[in-house]
């Protein structure tokens, strides 16, 4: 694949950009995001590689922090706005916020690419150190079914238009691609999310309760519409339960551990873990023998480590992040679209089989 460098002045080295990635949240985004750090680093090995991201989610990004032997992510640099914007007025909210600018201008940056197209990634932009001809890229459009505000086009020097239809991780390398002045990078070269050391060595889960071999039910998501019904899970765990699985029915809210509470008295054998963190995360997923869940971040955790994971589309469009790198993934349903019982039940002992 051919290579197009912008041209710098004679003082800019282009094998080795200061290259600034903006993705602040959420978790399925951030996911989704990761594959531009391996396009990056293949092609620019040698380049500095930074990553501003909400401070929820510095763990996603730590395993890819360049260390000796291993270069990834060069610097991560958290962003505290989400508890910030609670406490205003609080002295401290403000000395971290100095403090979080003081240490984004460290570097001197060539690439700003920012992949989420809000306001508050575009100011993120603005605030950071810039050389002379700097590319500021971002979103230029709207895309289906996410959130995008047209006044962060103001903070780029490169509004980069991509399909109204477009999956997570494509929308980011056209973004990355369009920067860099880089033909597009399609699927035919699949995306790379986590180091495969990383992945073959992540330690057995310490979560008291859990039996093996389980599966994880994630039933839960932030939009109603978007959940699959309780008697569905129901039916479905106690087949599950029947051939020798434990069923693990996590949550992340008070609301969403009530419901899994509702859903383990009805599937024998079932557990309902404390509330477990993001690090936590890694090594219940890689554990589980299956994970099965609805389009939301942890069930896109799985499908990013390469786990045997399900996930269910019932009022959000396949089309957007259904995990299409791995025999491992099936995904099913789509807009207005549930899955039914025995679908899921099926391809379940797909997986399990395999």
């Amino acid at each position: 694949m051919s290579i197009h460098l912008p041209t710098f002045s004679d003082q800019q080295n282009t094998s080795q950009p200061n290259i600034l990635l903006v993705k602040l949240s959420s978790l399925g985004d951030v996911l989704h995001n990761l594959p531009i750090v391996w396009d990056l680093r293949s092609r620019l090995p040698n380049a500095r590689i930074d990553w501003v991201v909400e401070e929820a989610y510095v763990h996603l990004l730590e395993p890819l922090r360049s260390q000796p032997g291993f270069r990834g992510i060069d610097r991560i640099i958290p962003f505290g706005l989400r508890r910030w914007k609670h406490h205003l007025l609080k002295r401290e909210s403000w000395q971290e916020f100095f403090a979080f600018k003081s240490a984004l201008q460290e570097v001197t940056y060539d690439y700003v690419i920012e992949t989420q197209g809000l306001i508050k990634s575009a100011l993120v932009c603005a605030l950071a150190k810039k050389a002379p001809g700097v590319t500021v890229a971002g979103i230029g459009n709207a895309t289906q079914f996410s959130g995008y505000e047209p006044q962060a086009r103001m903070f780029y020097t490169q509004s980069v238009q991509v399909p109204e239809q477009c999956h997570a991780v494509d929308r980011s390398r056209w973004v990355m691609s369009s920067a860099l002045d880089w033909p597009l990078i399609g699927r035919e070269e699949a995306p790379q999310f986590y180091p495969a050391e990383f992945v073959s060595a992540i330690s057995a889960p310490q979560v008291a309760g859990l039996e093996k071999p389980y599966v994880l039910f994630f039933h839960s998501t932030a939009r109603a519409a978007k959940r699959w019904p309780n008697e569905d899970w129901i039916a479905l765990g106690n087949a599950l339960t029947r051939i020798g699985y434990q069923v693990v029915l996590p949550w992340g809210s008070e609301s969403e551990r009530l419901v899994s509470q509702a859903l383990c008295q009805q599937i024998p054998g079932s557990f309902v873990p404390e509330r477990f963190s993001i690090e936590e995360a890694f090594s219940v997923i890689s554990s589980a023998a299956l994970t099965i869940g609805v389009d939301t971040g942890l069930t896109h955790l799985a499908a990013v480590l390469g786990k045997p994971s399900i996930e269910i589309y019932c009022d959000s469009p396949l089309w957007k992040t259904e995990g299409y790198w791995s025999n491992q993934i099936i995904n099913l349903g789509d807009m207005q679209h549930s899955p039914s019982v025995q679908d899921v039940l099926t391809a379940s002992l797909k997986l399990l089989a395999q």
